[in-house]
């Protein structure tokens, strides 16, 4: 394939290196698809990135033949979930029984991630990742369809589909007037990492208290935090001393005080703005959107790696092989819509129905959180019932298989 300096064609464009397009770029160029993958970044090193990878996409690594190699990148595995509610601790999820090659969550840098697939990838004839590829807008023929993608360096690209997997900021799917509903989110994110006193014990678990939402995940040598905060109210806290929101953390998270100490200033903490959205429609003619471009999903299970990895495969799925024989597709991408649509609605449900009964509640102070709720206590005593939401945030629903053919081990 030819570089992308000038004005070339490919058969499948893709828009944004995340976990779906990546996914998706693996998988098109596997069945024989000319694939080019834009990513406008120089790397893949963000440090906001979620981290999660489910069982249900390391069943799909598995399918592949590659999850040995995959969890030999340095992760931590999470077995269980559970969480510190009213300075109570429950346990909540149990993924050890479910009946997957690997029964648990691979807490799992997403550079490092991303960097595995793009590596596998690249080793088939057909796939091509571009770096530090911005694109500006797409094309469209004299009849309206999409044909292909300017870029923001002047350059372009034909392309007999192209999919927006450009993140929940999609500039594609604004430009295509793809009608977006939004459910709404009643918190942002602050995102930083906190250095592990020697010999503190490691568990990722989630604290809830009045006023605070807290999340440690274990990074081995170190903590990433993700703290809750109701939405708008970033600015609000960082006008104030550093210091101050240093001690508040520390009055009910002790263990965090000798990794607080390296924190300066604000600008080592990110803050993330929450969304919990959808597309109503994913595509037009010439164009599909996946992952958080047709779906931004809420923090809470940390599903959203996830349902953008399912999205690729079933995309592939439905359309590698007729755009391999040279079949126009147009008439299939409402299928790629029809296939993710319940999944997605049913999960997003779900965190909607949190958002409201515990994360609003509990951020705005309105909720005195003395003990962890009923049904949470119940679910804590009975250890059987705990494979019901470790099924729910470990496999999702209609969970995909690759059925796209590798052409190129015959």
């Amino acid at each position: 394939m030819a570089g992308v300096n000038s004005n070339i064609r490919t058969q499948i464009c893709i828009a944004g290196g995340g976990p779906a397009g990546l996914m998706a770029g693996l998988l098109f160029a596997r069945a024989g698809v000319e694939t080019l993958v834009l990513e406008k970044h120089a790397d893949f090193f963000r440090d906001f990135r979620g981290d999660t990878i489910h069982p249900s996409t390391l069943e799909l690594f598995d399918q592949l033949g590659w999850l040995d190699e995959l969890l030999e990148l340095p992760h931590v595995r999470v077995e269980q979930l559970k969480a510190r509610i009213g300075g109570e601790f429950v346990q909540i999820a149990d993924f050890r029984h479910l009946s997957v090659p690997a029964p648990f969550i691979a807490m799992m840098p997403q550079w490092d991630l991303l960097d595995f697939i793009a590596r596998k990838a690249r080793t088939y004839p057909c796939f091509r990742l571009e770096m530090n590829r911005e694109v500006s807008c797409t094309m469209k023929d004299t009849g309206g369809r999409v044909s292909g993608v300017e870029l923001v360096d002047g350059g372009t690209v034909g392309a007999s589909l192209v999919i927006a997997a450009d993140g929940r900021g999609s500039a594609l799917r604004t430009e295509n007037g793809l009608p977006l509903e939004t459910l709404g989110a009643p918190m942002d994110v602050f995102w930083f990492r906190v250095e592990r006193e020697p010999g503190d014990s490691g568990e990722t678990f989630g604290v809830f208290e009045r006023g605070h939402i807290f999340i440690l995940i274990d990074r081995g040598d170190y903590w990433q935090c993700a703290y809750a905060l109701e939405k708008g109210g970033g600015d609000t806290i960082k006008a104030r001393p550093l210091d101050k929101f240093k001690t508040e953390l520390t009055a009910y998270l002790p263990r965090l005080e000798h990794g607080l100490a390296a924190i300066r200033s604000w600008d080592d903490i990110k803050l993330l703005s929450v969304s919990l959205d959808r597309l109503t429609r994913w595509h037009r003619p010439g164009l599909l959107a996946i992952g958080d471009a047709a779906h931004a999903m809420s923090p809470i299970g940390g599903v959203g790696i996830n349902l953008a990895v399912q999205d690729a495969v079933a995309a592939a799925n439905i359309l590698a092989c007729p755009i391999a024989r040279g079949e126009a597709v147009d008439p299939l991408l409402a299928s790629v819509q029809k296939r993710r649509w319940a999944p997605t609605a049913r999960v997003q449900w779900l965190q909607k129905i949190a958002q409201n009964a515990l994360i609003a509640p509990t951020l705005s102070g309105q909720s005195d959180i003395g003990k962890p709720p009923l049904a949470l206590r119940i679910v804590n005593r009975i250890p059987l019932l705990q494979r019901i939401p470790a099924h729910i945030v470990g496999l999702g629903f209609r969970r995909e298989k690759i059925e796209t053919p590798d052409v190129f081990t015959g």
